[in-house]
């Protein structure tokens, strides 16, 4: 799949200093400054920079779309690629669970993901990469989890205390425990006697955790902590370098996270519903109050541009600054110079959208289309050359 060489005509565009008219040039999958011989006649269209989405965990849907994984997992990503693209997403960090939960979302699922992940990479378009998303219970399989990093070169890494602490306390049977552990094929009296040993032994976290986080550091590897509700949990996560809070519970830990220079994500779908589906803080609230860095798809994937738009509408910022959110401060975060805006040199990563409908129509990672529908498709397939 080759990367296309075109000049994009007519249509809006979203420049790094604000969106306007003019010609885009694409060719060897950067923005150049150099006219194409094939024009693309976009009137009518907005064009994007792609969106970078730093967290999403929708994929899972197309990799068990029943009880049960698929058993070729590259199918299952393939399908992904392509619902992630219909929604003008070229860069995707694939939040993959490494969860005493068991089945899609154990261990042994997520040596399966990121080998499928290995094999599929070079035949979509899609920018995609993995996140581990590491229980912090889990001390006993640090090493495990550590190793599994480093074979598929894993750049970012997240912390996560799902475990039900408030009822193991009490000595009480948590919610839901039977429907999970047959959903895993498990007794249900074993898999409460794991949760109940993983709560005991939560006094050796700390001390495990501080050694591994030092050593995934030294690797280059991104860290983050998800679901933190205090400012002693943020607090404690950057005293070991762990400098991304995903999706804080807590305005007061989002406050402690941008008080500590920390970068702050909350999701989209949180935004666009107008409330956490759990009862935690607003996104909508928490980017009104500048509290947000950036947004992620968490399960769903169209959440990201209409979470933009709704920004934009509601008139709390203008699209270009709520685009931002989606697109360049995603990209910031992951150290990603190259993508993020539509500027000369960058990555040709873009989403055109039909400017009344705000539907996506394109989109093209590194110059390569990954989906092309409607209109669009008769403009692009019908293009001119420039005699």
């Amino acid at each position: 799949m080759s990367a296309l060489a075109l000049t994009l005509r007519g249509a809006e565009v979203l420049w790094p200093d604000g969106p306007g008219a003019g010609d885009l040039h694409l060719a060897g999958g950067i923005i150049t400054q150099t006219p194409a011989a094939q024009v693309v006649d976009l009137s009518g269209f907005l064009i994007l920079p792609g969106i970078v989405d730093l967290h999403g965990d929708g994929f899972e849907r197309h990799l068990a779309p029943r009880r049960g994984a698929m058993k070729d997992l590259d199918q299952g990503l393939i399908a992904a690629e392509a619902e992630l693209a219909a929604n003008g997403i070229t860069t995707a960090i694939l939040a993959q669970f490494f969860s005493w939960e068991g089945g899609l979302r154990g261990a042994d699922f997520a040596e399966r993901v990121f080998a499928a992940l290995a094999q599929v990479r070079a035949m979509v378009a899609t920018d995609l990469r993995a996140q581990l998303r590491l229980e912090l219970s889990l001390c006993e399989d640090f090493a495990r989890a550590e190793e599994m990093v480093a074979r598929h070169d894993i750049g970012y890494v997240v912390f996560n205390d799902h475990l039900p602490h408030d009822a193991l306390a009490a000595g009480k049977r948590p919610q839901g425990l039977t429907g999970q552990a047959l959903r895993i094929g498990r007794n249900p009296e074993k898999h409460l006697e794991t949760l109940l040993a993983l709560h005991a032994g939560m006094d050796r976290v700390a001390p495990a955790l501080d050694a591994l986080s030092a050593r995934l550091i030294a690797r280059g590897v991104r860290l983050g902590c998800h679901d933190e509700r205090t400012p002693q949990d943020r607090q404690a996560a950057r005293a070991r370098g762990i400098a991304i809070a995903e999706f804080p519970e807590t305005q007061a830990a989002a406050e402690a996270a941008r008080a500590g220079g920390d970068a702050v994500i909350m999701g989209a779908p949180n935004l666009v519903r107008g409330g956490s589906h759990k009862g935690n803080a607003s996104a909508f609230e928490m980017v009104a109050l500048g509290l947000v860095d950036a947004l992620a798809s968490d399960y769903h994937y169209p959440s990201l541009k209409r979470a933009a738009f709704l920004l934009a509408d509601t008139g709390l910022c203008d699209l270009a600054t709520a685009w931002a959110l989606i697109s360049s401060h995603p990209a910031r975060i992951l150290d990603l110079s190259d993508r993020g805006a539509l500027r000369p040199g960058a990555r040709a990563d873009l989403v055109v959208l039909e400017a009344e409908s705000r539907r996506v129509m394109a989109t093209l990672a590194a110059g390569r289309m990954s989906y092309l529908a409607g209109e669009a498709a008769t403009r692009f397939l019908g293009a001119s050359r420039v005699q």
